[in-house]
């Protein structure tokens, strides 16, 4: 694609779109844009936020994010999903060509015995065709062409593990990095941050873009989380200036094969992060005088139902000083030890194909699902690879791997055995996993609740320009 950003938005179904520069919104002076797609009906909307060293960065993954959301809504709102349990799919197609819901990461207690709305995927490897629940493949369940099955969606979707681009293997690579960008840091960072501080970057670019982060006021911090299948970090920095208070809670994340991509694109997101929360929980009188038109379309449209923990949570931040907000978040101000950069992985792997080949490598033994979903020359994917980790403290979502980490730990979330009283929910595995963890392990969601506190808008945000509005 000669130009990705017109190829992305000329790719969206009828309606209303908008771009907006964000830059106004911080001081950092890196490019940020949003996005925003509203359906010719009304009914449906989009948004995406994208950010890069140029403006023309910035807009090409700002409309990316929005086309692969949008796009693949589109193409399932089109698919009936299929309604069966597991059981009844297993003796139908055979165990092969359905996803064990047990595989899937489920929330602690999760019930799978029961019928379930199922979408197809392609198994990358092979083509065929492989059934997983819709929710684990729907980026939002407007998505899904079904109401919940009797019990509910066993997981709230979300867009993790989305990609764009002009080639199915460039959307397939995207979708696994950001798999693999949560796996690495789902316990690691906010709430639990594990405090292990990369020390001595020597990237020329990511040692500008610190210098003039730190000439804006900033303190940035880059933490290590994994580099079990990439080097994945974390960004955050401390700002006595901060302004509105909400940028504080600003996280930058990335996961690559090289330290270099994975630190640079950490503190590149963080600045995205302050502008865009800036605009999406800041004062609506900033956002009156930077983008007047924006806002009166917005405001023209009555908002969605929320999550009610998440718009109570960010409401109460907006009641917080900066002093106030700082000693709040002081879990990602953490330091335990250092990790010296030089000492993290390094790859000259470059461009999608080479990446997918190297993140298939590494994943081996894992399977790799793609809802794929096409307009003219722009792919688009929803990747989901069975085992890995996500959602462990916003929704309780544990497998073997963190139960694993936790374990290790010693932490107070989890513990061996069956699970008894009120508290303590059973962390749902196939019997492989629990006899490679030694045995059954339950989680304890009152114990989640209390470390997540008054952190919740770190995991789960309410719609944005909503704690505003609805005052």
């Amino acid at each position: 694609m000669t130009d990705p950003a017109a190829a992305y938005r000329s790719a969206l179904p009828p309606g209303r779109t908008t771009e907006l520069d964000l830059r106004g919104y911080d001081r950092t002076g890196v490019p940020v844009t949003a996005t925003v797609w509203r359906s010719a009906d009304g009914t449906r909307s989009g948004h995406g936020v994208g950010y890069g060293t140029t403006a023309e960065a910035a807009a090409i993954g700002a409309w990316g994010e929005l086309a692969e959301q949008v796009l693949l809504d589109d193409r399932l709102l089109h698919v009936e999903p299929r309604t069966a349990t597991y059981a009844e799919l297993v003796r139908e197609r055979g165990p092969d060509r359905v996803a064990d819901p047990l595989t899937l990461v489920l929330p602690a207690g999760a019930d799978v015995d029961r019928p379930l709305r199922w979408l197809p995927t392609v198994r990358w490897a092979t083509g065929e065709e492989v059934l997983v629940p819709a929710e684990f493949v729907a980026p939002h369940a407007g998505g899904i062409a079904a109401p919940p099955p009797d019990g509910g969606w066993l997981v709230t979707p979300i867009t993790n593990g989305m990609g764009a681009g002009d080639t199915a293997e460039r959307a397939v690579a995207h979708g696994i990095g950001e798999l693999l960008q949560r796996d690495g840091d789902t316990v690691d960072f906010r709430a639990l941050d594990t405090g292990r501080v990369i020390t001595g970057i020597d990237d020329p670019r990511t040692t500008a873009l610190l210098d003039e982060l730190a000439a804006a006021g900033l303190e940035v911090t880059v933490k290590l989380d994994s580099t079990e299948f990439a080097v994945v970090v974390h960004a955050v920095a401390r700002d006595p200036r901060a302004d509105p208070p909400v940028v504080l809670s600003a996280i930058g994340e990335a996961a690559a094969p090289d330290r270099a991509e994975a630190v640079r694109k950490a503190v590149l997101e963080l600045a995205s992060s302050r502008a865009r929360r800036a605009f999406a929980f800041g004062p609506l009188d900033r956002v009156r005088e930077l983008h007047p038109d924006y806002l009166a379309a917005e405001l023209a449209v009555p908002l969605g139902p929320q999550e009610p923990r998440a718009l109570a949570a960010m409401q109460d931040w907006a009641d917080l000083t900066t002093d106030q907000l700082d000693d709040l978040l002081a879990p990602l101000w953490r330091r335990t030890t250092e990790v010296a950069y030089a000492d993290l992985p390094t790859s000259d792997v470059v461009g999608p194909t080479a990446t997918l080949a190297l993140h298939r490598e590494r994943l081996a033994g894992f399977d790799l699902l793609v809802a794929p979903a096409r307009v003219g020359d722009v792919h688009v994917a929803k990747v989901v690879v069975p085992g890995l980790e996500v959602e462990t403290l916003s929704y309780g979502r544990i497998g073997e791997r963190v139960a694993r980490r936790l374990l290790d730990r010693g932490s107070e979330l989890v513990g061996r055995g069956t699970a008894d009283g009120a508290d303590r929910r059973q962390v749902r595995l196939t019997p492989e996993a629990t006899e490679r963890l030694g045995g059954p392990v339950w989680l304890d969601v009152a114990a989640v609740d209390r470390t997540v506190g008054r952190l919740y808008p770190l995991y789960r945000e309410p719609t944005r320009h909503a704690p505003e509005r609805l005052g």
